[in-house]
């Protein structure tokens, strides 16, 4: 098959739907002689995060000098951004190969779903390429994500909120079961701040595995000293002697990644990250060779944050003399950190936010379009070109419900008609802010030029 062909076959599996299980994954494994045993694992779960996270923690891994594998969904632009090696995205021609090697061994009445594939794609790349250690983002949920059939050296979750509640609950205490179902039996679990129902939830689910438990704020924690659309600068401290240089004080970190949110994510990653090199250490496996002083360890966590790279979250791009920014807050608490980071950031630089927005249908609009029209004088409605997407009209209706008519309000039905008429509507000063939805970012994105061939972005997950 040509790639174009292989895509499409891979987005043509969209027809099994999203199926939470672990069956399909555990007998394609075992098809493809578990190649997700090749490596070592760290796997991250959460509702907001955990993709930085992921992120942060896989170029931590990569400034020790490992062969450094990251998996993440969805992608914006190109399918290729959910499988990467040291930050370089896997070849168009090696999805073509490994997903003709996995369908010519796919016995009948084997049906894997879009994410399950791509799942079993992504590991056997790792093992082929043999990569020391790969940083595995949770799809959705946890417990019966098709990612959980790895055993991780470290578990990791990100903060927590209400999100996919049709397949994963309506109540904290619910969403959290699934989340905590990444823990395994004496792997430790580093975990953000929650609400007091989710930490009780995860915590028991640790007693019961014999993990230990690495809170936020309570066994490592974070001050941030300086913050600007630039980056943030802070202080990292670790006083509870798991990394074997108890204290660890590190000072005046640089995250390229903006918003006090990322703050927490970054200390999340510096802990999984000690955790990780502690338990090689220990297990002699030769990784904890390469970083033996404290020295070493604070070198490489310094380095290893100003290399991170991750589009898409507050990301500042500047084109022909216009300032967007593209952030993928796609529910409630995501936009909450957006609409704070413009109020106690950006707003300090722009004299005011044109905001295109783009919800999926399933997503709690309301919560999205609340804390963001306090932020922004006006606000275009649009719609990707994807089935789940909200329709601009019914979107346009909530936001003059929410904002009693108080902002400039257009509606585009296409994401290009929407780009278009905040650049119209743009003065010197302005700043265009695309969020919502990744669907969004990846469709303007493309129109704004990112190079893309295939750019069936309508069928894509």
């Amino acid at each position: 098959m040509s790639y174009a062909e292989t895509i499409e076959y891979l987005y043509g599996l969209q027809k099994f739907g999203i199926k939470l299980g672990l069956e399909n994954m555990e007998r394609l494994m075992d098809i493809l002689g578990r190649p997700e045993r090749d490596y070592r694992k760290i796997h991250v779960a959460g509702t907001n995060g955990k993709g930085s996270t992921s992120a942060i923690i896989a170029s931590l891994l990569r400034s020790s000098g490992l062969k450094t594998g990251l998996f993440t969904s969805p992608h914006m632009v190109r399918f290729t951004e959910r499988i990467r090696i040291d930050s370089e995205e896997i070849d168009e021609n090696e999805v073509v190969e490994i997903t003709g090697f996995i369908r010519e061994r796919l016995p009948e009445g084997l049906r894997p779903t879009f994410f399950e594939f791509v799942t079993a794609l992504a590991f056997r790349y790792f093992s082929l390429k043999k990569v020391d250690a790969a940083v595995i983002e949770v799809g959705m949920g946890g417990r019966l994500d098709a990612t959980n059939v790895i055993r991780p050296e470290i578990s990791v979750i990100t903060r927590l909120g209400m999100d996919h509640r049709e397949f994963l609950g309506d109540t904290l205490q619910e969403i959290a079961f699934e989340k905590a179902g990444i823990i395994k039996e004496g792997i430790p679990v580093v975990v953000a701040k929650q609400e007091d129902v989710a930490i009780e939830v995860i915590r028991q689910k640790a007693l019961k595995t014999g993990s230990p438990l690495y809170l936020y704020q309570k066994d490592f924690r974070g001050i941030l000293k300086e913050i600007s659309p630039r980056g943030i600068i802070f202080d990292y401290y670790d006083e509870d002697g798991s990394t074997a240089t108890s204290p660890l004080i590190l000072h005046d970190l640089f995250l390229p990644l903006t918003g006090e949110h990322q703050l927490e994510n970054a200390c999340i990653a510096i802990k999984a990250f000690l955790l990780f090199w502690w338990r090689s250490n220990s297990q002699k496996s030769g990784f904890g060779d390469k970083i033996k002083t404290e020295e070493a360890i604070k070198k490489v966590i310094s380095q290893g944050l100003r290399s991170v790279r991750w589009p898409g979250r507050l990301e500042l791009i500047v084109k022909d003399g216009i300032h967007y920014l593209f952030d993928g807050a796609h529910n409630p608490q995501a936009a909450s950190q957006l609409s704070r980071a413009l109020k106690d950031i950006y707003l300090k630089s722009y004299r005011r936010i044109i905001l295109v927005l783009g919800i999926m249908a399933d997503k709690e609009a309301n919560g999205i379009i609340e804390p963001l029209s306090q932020v922004s004088e006006v606000i275009i409605a649009t719609q990707p070109e994807y089935k789940r997407a909200l329709n601009s009209g019914a979107l346009e209706a909530l936001i003059i419900e929410i904002t009693k008519r108080s902002k400039e309000i257009y509606r585009c039905p296409s994401v290009s008609e929407a780009i278009t008429k905040a650049e119209e509507l743009y003065r010197e000063g302005d700043l265009i802010v695309i969020t919502g939805s990744f669907y969004l970012l990846g469709e303007a994105k493309v129109f704004l030029g990112e190079p893309e061939r295939l750019r069936k972005l309508s069928e894509r997950i």
